[in-house]
């Protein structure tokens, strides 16, 4: 089975992307030059040839001018972004691992670490794994936190790195230096925090100050502190619920707002704003809005923040897949669309209008709380594409169908054939590269 890119009827690097339904539902032809969208020509209003689930909606339709590709109406969105992500934890690449129980945050970390140290498959080739399906599933941009912790220290980060740059033509990926063990309680891990901004890592995280810590002034301190010096942005897990994790979040817009960090601050989870309402929300979430911190949700099994009053007031919440088959949980598929789906089903989002705001939280709002530059469909932006197999935004997030077409810098990446994904990984298993494959 052959991959897009190794198929006579779909270009390497498409000129036009015709007979596209655009997310605002305009149909549109689509030109692409130089790895950019150079115009975006509408099309008179005509009955969509509905795309097929084979592909075969997809190709150079009689009379179709060398470099086009007519899409056959489907659905052309903007590279889907996963907010948040954990790379170096997957076991993806590796056989299938009973999930471990356990009831608390620290027993979490506890088997994770322990497991960690027996597991045969390296981090790279699960990373690779991962990524490698984020990609074909039309991911284009990735946010994923690397753990920091007296263990494992950078090696993790390091790792990610190598597939940072293994992946750069086909996936952005940004690193969190992530202290999964802590910052104050965790002797050594302010230093190494320090060592992987200055190594590779794009942002410093954090892990619930009050909660996990004990100590919430003296982890903000840190965090802050090393942003501030190595010029970096700050993403902070912060799972502690209730008016504990309220404080702990105004404390963050505070910081955020005293140092002009508006647009660079992210908090990811945020549960406590779903525990949480009346006045004590409503001051939260002015906080939230005035210094610009943005939330993080992957729509938990418990409390999530009330996506569409924090967007009234003025908060920008976006979404990501969070662990994808880990130690933390086995579940996870690396489908933004799907990833919407659940946090539509949550956070009870069901009219038309309801549902562009799902997608907008693995499109557009994720790509600027992750500060994406040239991202959308006009002219000048990134031609980072992928197309659908479905007639409308809505019906993507209902249906999260198939990607019949990804596209990265201009170029075809994807979709890969499922033949790519066996029944279970083996080391070393992944899907070669276009440049790999020629």
């Amino acid at each position: 089975m052959s991959h897009p890119a190794d198929t006579p009827s779909i270009p390497l690097a498409p000129e036009i992307l015709r007979n596209a339904t655009l997310p605002d539902g305009r149909r549109a032809d689509v030109h692409l030059a130089g790895g950019r969208v150079t115009a975006v020509v509408d099309r008179p209003a005509m009955v969509a040839r509905p795309a097929t689930v084979d592909g075969s909606g997809t190709g150079r339709g009689p009379g179709t001018a060398p470099g086009t590709v007519d899409v056959g109406g489907a659905l052309v969105l903007p590279a889907l972004v996963d907010g948040h992500a954990h790379l170096d934890k997957t076991l993806l690449g590796a056989p299938w691992q009973p999930h471990p129980a356990s009831a608390t945050l620290r027993e979490h970390i506890a088997n994770e670490r322990a497991l960690r140290a027996t597991t045969a498959v390296p981090v790279a080739e699960r990373a690779t794994a991962l990524a490698n399906r984020m990609v074909s599933l039309g991911t284009g941009h990735v946010r994923s936190h690397v753990d920091i912790d007296p263990d494992v220290r950078l090696d993790g980060l390091h790792a990610l790195v190598e597939v940072r740059e293994k992946f750069r033509d086909r996936l952005g990926i940004q690193l969190v230096a992530f202290p999964q063990s802590g910052v104050v309680s965790a002797p050594g891990v302010a230093d190494l925090l320090d060592a992987a901004l200055a190594e590779g890592a794009d942002l410093i995280g954090g892990l619930d100050p009050a909660g996990f810590d004990g100590d919430v002034d003296g982890q903000l301190d840190i965090v802050f502190g090393l942003a501030g010096r190595h010029g970096a942005g700050i993403d902070i897990h912060l799972h502690d619920g209730g008016e504990t994790g309220s404080a702990q979040l105004r404390a963050i817009a505070e910081r955020t707002a005293a140092l002009g960090l508006h647009g660079k601050v992210a908090v990811s989870h945020a549960f406590a704003l779903g525990d949480v309402d009346g006045p004590e929300l409503d001051r939260t979430a002015a906080a939230l809005a005035a210094a610009d911190v943005t939330i993080m949700t992957n729509g938990p099994r418990h409390s999530m923040p009330p996506v569409l009053r924090l967007r009234e007031t003025g908060v920008r919440v976006f979404a990501g897949s969070d662990n994808i088959r880990d130690t933390w949980w086995p579940y996870g598929t690396a489908d933004m669309l799907e990833r919407a789906t659940i946090i539509g089903l949550q956070g009870d989002l069901m009219t038309d209008e309801e549902l562009h705001v799902a997608a907008s939280l693995v499109t557009d709002e994720a790509a600027a709380a992750l500060g994406l530059a040239d991202y959308g469909i006009a002219p000048g932006c990134r031609a980072d594409l992928v197309v659908v197999a479905a007639g409308s935004v809505p019906e993507a997030v209902a249906a999260h169908p198939r990607r019949l077409l990804v596209l990265h810098d201009g170029r075809v990446v994807g979709p890969a054939p499922e033949a790519d994904y066996p029944a279970f990984a083996v080391p070393g298993d992944g899907i070669p590269t276009t440049e790999e494959k020629r």
